[in-house]
């Protein structure tokens, strides 16, 4: 029998935001490593956003169950926010531009955490 899902606690959340925060306002500012000002945080997109997304949808009703995040679920929110933030974004904002390699670390943030979340 699996094991309720705990959302906003669920450890990979957790980490990928205290990870988050870490980078945004202690690594970013004093570094100019293209890893960490590119690419870290866009690997955190899933494990940070995802868990907070499906409470959402839980509490209004949207998911039916408190499992941890499926692979449809992960794909879909992958598919959704790359072509929102990476096509569309920058279609209607200015001074930004779409990234293929944001995209990539989209992808692997979501593998790695999808690994974990259905193991």
């Amino acid at each position: 029998m699996q094991k309720d899902y705990s959302y906003l606690k669920d450890r990979v959340f957790q980490a990928s935001t205290l990870l988050y925060g870490m980078n945004r306002w202690l690594i970013k500012p004093h570094t100019h490593q293209w890893f960490f000002n590119g690419y870290f945080n866009d690997l955190l997109l899933i494990p940070c956003a995802l868990p907070c997304i499906l409470w959402l949808h839980r509490q209004m009703n949207i998911r039916s169950h408190d499992r941890p995040p499926k692979w449809r679920e992960i794909l879909f929110h992958l598919t959704v926010w790359s072509i929102l933030f990476e096509i569309v974004g920058p279609q209607i904002m200015r001074h930004t531009t779409g990234d293929p390699l944001d995209i990539a670390a989209y992808v692997a943030g979501g593998l790695c955490a999808g690994l974990i979340w259905n193991a």
